[in-house]
């Protein structure tokens, strides 16, 4: 075993050093010869290819190597399920002396500044994602991701814990850009929806993990709970360790290597792909496409794209992300506050109401993701959002008149979220699906920054300061502001939503690249 591993590491350190010695090595050269070195990017430009790369991918059945595409990649919201369910069923521990002696408030700001740390991750990573490929920067954000949530169990004070909590968020939002970019190119369209689906319903499988781990370590017959909070962050740094070596053996994206200038490449990567499959038989060939090879794609053209090329496109996708956003951050964050304050539930037993929680929000992708395929994307993606506005309005509506138990609350949630879970999942396939490929991942970085940026920043703290009014009528409202959002969001995607199910997706958005 040892020597596996040390085989591992060592082919990993020499895969770093030669990327590292030849990136430092082609610098210099083109610093010795800078003209040759334009006129050798302005070919690679220019150069037009034909290829069958995406048809090829789309023909290929489903198999074990989307399986491993899809562990090594979508465990990535089993993380973010994990850190967020670790952060709200802590939150009443974090409060007491023996811990950090957090307030509601400074509570709710560090929960912002997870999410605000994820907006400006998103867009950055997102932004390199677009220029030096998936592989690179889904290596990268691990890494930063792995490394801050360490450090969150070392916090010393309410300064330090929302610190590194904003380097968490920053590693976690740049992984959701370039995950889902290599998720939605490797996956074959007539899967795409539900595969997309249950990926980002993985969340609420890290919850249920989270949930359960806060039992044991906020348990004192177990452990200390003012260690066992910060042995818990650690959870999420051990399994990034293992998930990062994982990923060692995902190729970079096809589609990305082709349109940059490396049709051998990705020609390779293809091969690769389609000898996993044994009884493949002669590669599929479809309709190829002809592309205008380019190193990167300038930020006017990508502004020109998203608010003049697919104007009506974006307001959906900012619907959508927006809604979802409030939704989703405003109830789950607070949810531990709501038990411990308005229920008088013991801050160890909060997980107990996190785990029916999370199943509804697991069942929810599971039993209605084919249908999105099926039935299709805008009937699915409004009835769910709709559906989860009403649910949630009725639920604020009990809450106010203190009709609901504990338990009540918690059933209600797994209602609500059982339609919410794959609403809000379906936000991340449509703004990851129906924009070029050229921007993909700057693409879902915008929504997702700006959609978390106005619904997910402030819906926390908004319902940390109605919940420290006291009054279930104002917290009351916190949720109806929320169900407004959705169902304003229904009607939009029921109008301008786009019909992207078992399409290629260059025929969903053709690449800016496309030569015909």
């Amino acid at each position: 075993m040892a020597s596996s591993a040390d085989n591992v590491f060592s082919r990993l350190a020499a895969k770093l050093h030669d990327s590292i010695h030849g990136s430092i090595a082609a610098s210099a050269a083109d610093r010795r010869n800078p003209a040759s070195a334009r006129g050798a990017a302005q070919v690679r430009s220019e150069a037009i290819i034909e290829t069958d790369i995406p048809s090829r991918l789309d023909a290929l059945p489903f198999g074990r190597f989307h399986v491993l595409v899809i562990v090594a990649l979508g465990i990535t919201w089993i993380l973010d399920g994990l850190e967020v369910t670790l952060a709200g069923a802590l939150s009443a521990e974090l409060k007491r002396s023996t811990a950090l002696g957090l307030s509601n408030a400074q509570i709710g700001f560090a929960g912002s500044s997870y999410l605000a740390g994820a907006v400006l991750g998103a867009f950055f990573f997102g932004w390199l994602t677009d220029r030096l490929g998936r592989k690179k920067l889904f290596t990268i954000t691990l890494a930063v991701y792995l490394l801050a949530t360490a450090a969150t169990g070392l916090s010393w004070d309410a300064t330090s814990y929302a610190l590194f909590r904003f380097l968490t968020g920053a590693g976690i939002g740049g992984e959701y850009t370039a995950i889902n970019s290599t998720i939605q190119e490797l996956i074959p369209a007539r899967f795409r929806g539900w595969i997309d689906l249950l990926i980002n319903g993985s969340f609420w499988v890290g919850a249920a993990v989270g949930a359960g781990g806060s039992l044991i370590l906020l348990d004192p017959a177990v452990i200390n709970p003012a260690l066992g909070w910060r042995l818990a962050f650690l959870i999420g740094a051990i399994i990034g360790l293992v998930i990062l070596l994982m990923r060692f053996w995902i190729p970079e994206s096809p589609r990305w290597l082709v349109t940059h200038g490396m049709p051998q490449q990705a020609a390779a990567v293809v091969r690769g792909i389609e000898a996993h499959f044994r009884n493949l038989g002669q590669p599929p060939r479809g309709a190829p496409i002809r592309l205008r090879m380019r190193r990167h794609t300038p930020l006017g053209e990508v502004a020109r794209t998203l608010f003049k090329t697919y104007r009506g496109r974006t307001l959906v996708g900012l619907s959508l992300m927006a809604s979802q956003a409030f939704f989703y951050n405003a109830i789950f964050f607070t949810y531990a506050l709501v038990l411990t304050d308005f229920y008088g539930t013991p801050a160890n037993q909060v997980g107990w109401y996190i785990l029916p929680f999370a199943a509804g929000n697991v069942l929810g992708p599971i039993l209605l993701g084919h249908l999105f395929d099926t039935v299709g994307r805008r009937v699915m993606i409004a009835s769910t959002y709709a559906v989860s506005g009403i649910l949630l309005a009725v639920t604020a509506e009990l809450f106010s008149h203190n009709v609901l138990t504990a338990t009540g609350l918690t059933a209600a949630w797994m209602i609500v979220f059982f339609f919410a879970s794959a609403a809000a999942s379906s936000a991340y396939l449509t703004v990851s699906e129906i924009f070029p490929l050229e921007i993909r991942a700057l693409a879902i970085a915008f929504f997702y920054a700006i959609g978390t940026g106005v619904g997910g920043v402030i819906g926390p703290l908004l319902l940390g300061m109605l919940i420290n009014t006291g009054s279930r009528g104002s917290v009351a409202i916190g949720y109806l502001i929320g169900a407004a959002l959705m169902i304003g969001a229904a009607a939009v995607e029921a109008v301008w939503g786009v019909a992207a199910e078992r399409k290629a997706l260059e025929s969903v958005a053709p690449p800016l690249a496309l030569a015909d």
